[in-house]
């Protein structure tokens, strides 16, 4: 296609034109992704969610994270490593000890 001989109005409207195209075809091509997915899925025996607990990009909205260190003093004390740090691994860190050391 030659767009040399297209009047500035005509390439806008071009332009326009590509742009709806190309947000209906992305959007046809990621339902067919996800029927293939889910297809896979179904066949595998496996919920999709369970396909995605943990994957990049993908939240747990209002699930629990786990806890990664424990207080050794106390073992009931325990913390996901996000957040601000509870006193008590404060207080292990500044006495010069490592976090490492209360990864559960």
């Amino acid at each position: 296609m030659d767009l040399s001989n297209l009047a500035s109005p005509e390439l806008r409207n071009l332009q326009e034109q590509i742009k709806r195209e190309l947000k209906q075809r992305e959007g046809m091509d990621k339902q067919k992704a996800r029927e293939k997915i889910f297809a896979i899925a179904q066949q595998a025996g496996v919920p999709l969610k369970e396909l995605l607990v943990g994957y990049p990009g993908t939240r747990n909205k209002g699930g629990k994270v786990e806890a990664r260190y424990r207080n050794p003093a106390n073992t009931s004390e325990q913390w996901t490593g996000r957040g601000r740090q509870p006193k008590w691994v404060k207080d292990w860190v500044e006495g010069g000890k490592s976090i490492d050391d209360l990864r559960i």
